[in-house]
């Protein structure tokens, strides 16, 4: 008997393999097995290049004939960037196709399915469909909805304090999860902040390849990289030219409630979002940001930003990295919801996943709106 959710769990982490390149595209796998011996094998690997079936057909060449087919997102059924995967399914011989999880996407959503079968291929829907989907959650929220998916990244102590009381934070977590927010911040198309955290921790907020540690480094995909947009909420046009984050040249977006009259650096570009109560429209903002290709952002600013996201229920993940040590009552808390004073009210989260990164807790969260997705 042939063990298909095998072949498929391997083709799930060949599409991880794509997580830092693909840009707003979803990540795929694709394993072919002819008399059981895995004769092709893909992943999409940047926006513009094959997609994972190709290469896996590449690959088999003549052996796909009569083979069999595992790919955890339907093939496209469009002309984007590349053309149409299904034709070239068809024309290869593929006389079975597991497929893990339609596509979302209006262009796609059941066509290639279609098409497959009308061809005689035998096609299967929904092997493993759950951990297919959760490995491209995010291209699902934003295609579905228009709006990126966000991630919240926190340093915090063991009492959920983000600072001292004086404001000082560096360094309240260890050097080996500060390694790991570089690959965290890789995995997403922009990172945001606020004005605040420009002028009071003057960062760069890029992925610095030399802070990641020898695995992760010598694993990394430099080539097809592209730094994540840098997103500043600056409502009051605070930030000026001579702060750390305008000196490297990736894209950088200001969002603000009117122009200042200064000239930027071609890099830097200024986006108007029209107020709520003399305050940037929140909701508005991350639907534009939508329309900008942005597929997911990481959120790194202070408990005051912060607050407002989860008041607006618009964090989809937490990472939480805790510290071994206790800062007391006086210090800054992670979240300020003075509007809490009933447990009925509270906010409910789910524990998807708690690990040990040196002397730290990691402790990713997901809150219960995006449970469905």
């Amino acid at each position: 008997m042939i063990n298909h959710k095998k072949y498929m769990k391997k083709a799930i982490k060949l599409a991880k393999k794509g997580i830092f390149t693909t840009s707003i595209n979803p990540i795929v796998g694709c394993i072919i097995v002819k008399n059981n011996i895995i004769v092709g094998k893909g992943w999409h690997q940047k926006r513009g290049s094959e997609h994972a079936e190709i290469i896996a057909l590449k690959m088999a060449k003549k052996l796909s004939y009569q083979a069999t087919m595992y790919v955890t997102l339907e093939p496209c059924s469009h002309y984007g960037l590349t053309g149409p995967c299904y034709k070239k399914i068809i024309s290869s011989g593929i006389n079975n196709i597991f497929i893990a999880v339609k596509d979302p996407n209006p262009q796609v959503n059941g066509k290639s399915i279609k098409k497959l079968k009308k061809s005689g291929i035998k096609v299967h829907i929904g092997l493993m469909k759950k951990k297919s989907k959760f490995i491209n959650r995010e291209f699902f929220k934003w295609i579905k909805t228009g709006n990126p998916w966000i991630n919240l990244k926190i340093a915090m102590s063991f009492d959920g304090k983000i600072a001292t009381k004086s404001g000082e934070s560096k360094w309240i977590t260890s050097k080996k999860s500060r390694s790991e927010v570089h690959i965290l911040r890789a995995q997403n198309t922009a990172i945001l902040t606020t004005s605040n955290t420009i002028i009071q921790d003057n960062p760069s907020l890029n992925v610095r390849f030399s802070e990641m540690n020898v695995i992760e480094r010598k694993s990394f995909p430099i080539e097809n990289f592209i730094q994540p947009i840098r997103i500043i909420i600056d409502s009051k046009n605070r930030v000026k030219q001579n702060h750390k984050i305008f000196k490297i040249k990736s894209q950088i977006l200001l969002i603000r409630l009117k122009k200042d009259k200064k000239i930027w650096p071609k890099h830097v570009k200024q986006i108007i979002i029209p107020k709520y109560k003399n305050k940037i429209n929140l909701i508005l903002l991350f639907k534009i940001l939508g329309t900008l290709n942005i597929k997911n952002i990481l959120v790194e600013s202070g408990s005051l930003f912060t607050s407002a996201l989860l008041s607006l229920n618009m964090i989809d993940e937490l990472i939480i990295y805790c510290a071994p040590i206790i800062l007391g009552n006086q210090s800054k808390p992670i979240f300020l919801l003075n509007y809490i004073k009933k447990l009925s009210q509270s906010k409910k989260i789910i524990f998807r996943k708690i690990s040990k990164i040196g002397k730290d807790l990691r402790i990713i969260i997901n809150f219960k709106k995006t449970d469905k997705l």
